[in-house]
């Protein structure tokens, strides 16, 4: 299991305890009233939400079957942000409906009550749309007994609303929302694929954990992962969340951090999570307990690096970088990044093997005109511009030639295959014998990083499937300087790249 909140925590040198004390709590005082929606925004919230359940229910009275709504998510538990203006309605249908009709009648209810609204689709599709200035997403589910029974992944989510409200206070709603900003100001909330972060859940569910924000911190610190939590073992016989001996431990899950869902203990909340962002986390949690300042919370915007910003980069390292560039293919958010990063690793691994030595690499996609860019998971299919896979590699251009070795000469009949493979061919030096072993030189297939990215061995590597299609299709490869030509559209992420920080 994870550590205990602890009482004490490492400062920075020369920091007195009491001092960081004080600096801490007159921080997230601050913080506090900054992100906590006033009460004219909570009743304005409401007011908006009360009206779009009403006009559900309408639509709903329509229809040929029963149907209930139920407001879910941050703004129903009182963990939002302020300034944020999200609202999520679901629709709850007979688990007796089959899948066709529930995504009918979802999306009827959804049009009635947002005309203006388009379909996106998670795993099917929904209404969203924006209402008296609030964005909206109205989503059909089925009213399962149990988050076990579950036929679809958003019917787990009022059952996590339901396990949170019996156990919140206005204080752990407090500290949850000073967690969220801070997850934000450092880049690692949400659960969309492309972040990789901590979802909303699941810091309500840490925040719950440790009774608060600051424990959770301090104790975030001396975390060892893969860290464990399993928020049933707080439970009574008579709570919501009791352990069967059938159920998933906490043990049985491969990642670095491990909450199982005290809804669904098949699920691991955090499964999304990356290792590097749960180290990114536990670094910037040091930071603020050594040295309390808002930048953690509000950080200032990233400014994009210009063309010659790039080059001078470029220049100083003496690196050779090359980028595969390439229209994004039209499927959603969370199938496109998992598939950039797996095309990525299989093209700098090809790289590696091939001894280019990659020295670091990254993918970049960009919304296209138009696009809402929300980063929430839901962009539609549509939204997307150029995407790249980036490598910089130390090798700029390799011998002609490269050294095959065979097996040990006293192998046997492996050895005389290797042999008499080359023996008679004129275009290789060699075979010969280096050590116990017989070796060629051969030509080298290509002897630039870019050489074989120009080249059909380009899809011989693992790439996304879609990526792949949208290779297959045109792409360009840009090199060394050339790389600067991205600026005007990827400026601010190659400032991520070229001046690295936690």
């Amino acid at each position: 299991m994870a550590r205990p909140p602890t009482d004490t925590v490492s400062t920075g040198p020369g920091q007195p305890r009491a001092m960081t004390d004080d600096a801490l709590d007159t921080l997230l005082a601050s913080v506090s009233e900054r992100v906590t929606p006033d009460a004219a925004e909570r009743e304005r919230l409401q007011a908006v939400a009360d009206e779009l359940a009403v006009r559900a229910e309408v639509a709903i009275d329509e229809l040929p079957v029963e149907a209930d709504t139920a407001k879910v998510g941050s703004s129903a538990r009182s963990t939002w942000l302020a300034g944020d203006r999200d609202i999520d309605l679901f629709v709850r249908f007979s688990p007796e409906l089959d899948r066709e009709e529930l995504e009918q009648y979802g999306l009827d209810v959804g049009h009635h009550v947002l005309p203006d609204g388009h379909e996106e689709y998670a795993e099917h599709p929904y209404v969203k749309g924006e209402y008296e200035g609030f964005e909206v997403d109205l989503v059909p589910c089925y009213a399962v007994d149990a988050a076990t029974d579950i036929r679809s992944a958003v019917d787990r989510t009022p059952f996590h609303d339901a396990y949170l409200q019996a156990r919140y206070t206005p204080k752990l709603s407090e500290d949850a929302r000073l967690l969220k900003r801070f997850l934000k100001g450092i880049g690692v909330y949400g659960s969309d694929l492309r972040t990789a972060g901590f979802s909303g859940y699941l810091v309500e569910l840490l925040v719950l954990e440790y009774g608060g924000f600051r424990p959770l911190v301090e104790a975030a610190t001396e975390w060892h992962p893969p860290v464990e939590f399993d928020l049933r073992r707080n439970d009574d016989d008579d709570g919501a969340a009791v352990v069967r001996p059938e159920e998933q431990d906490a043990a049985a899950f491969d990642d670095p951090l491990v909450v199982i869902d005290p809804t669904d203990p098949d699920r691991n909340v955090a499964a999304v999570l990356s290792e590097s962002n749960l180290a990114r986390f536990q670094h910037y949690c040091r930071e603020l307990l050594a040295d309390p300042r808002e930048e953690l919370f509000f950080p200032e915007p990233t400014e994009p690096l210009d063309a010659d910003a790039v080059q001078e980069h470029i220049e100083r390292r003496g690196s050779h970088p090359v980028a595969v560039v390439f229209d994004a293919p039209a499927v959603v958010e969370d199938q496109l990044f998992p598939q950039l990063r797996r095309s990525l690793e299989g093209v700098r691994g090809e790289l590696d093997r091939r001894d280019f030595d990659p020295l670091r690499a990254a993918t970049f996609a960009a919304d296209a005109e138009g696009s809402d860019g929300n980063g929430d998971g839901t962009d539609d299919a549509e939204s997307w511009g150029r995407a790249v896979l980036l490598v910089e590699t130390s090798v700029e251009s390799l011998p002609a030639i490269e050294r095959h070795e065979g097996p040990p000469v006293h192998v046997g009949e492996h050895a005389r295959s290797f042999y008499e493979t080359y023996a008679d061919d004129q275009s290789i030096y060699g075979p010969f014998v280096d050590g116990d072993r017989y070796v060629v030189e051969r030509e080298r297939d290509h002897r630039t990083p870019e050489a074989f990215l120009c080249s059909d061995a380009l899809f011989d590597v693992a790439l996304g499937a879609h990526v792949e299609s949208a290779l297959e299709r045109e792409y360009e490869v840009l090199v060394g300087e050339a790389i600067a030509e991205l600026a005007d559209e990827f400026g601010s992420e190659l400032r991520t790249y070229f001046e690295p920080r936690v």
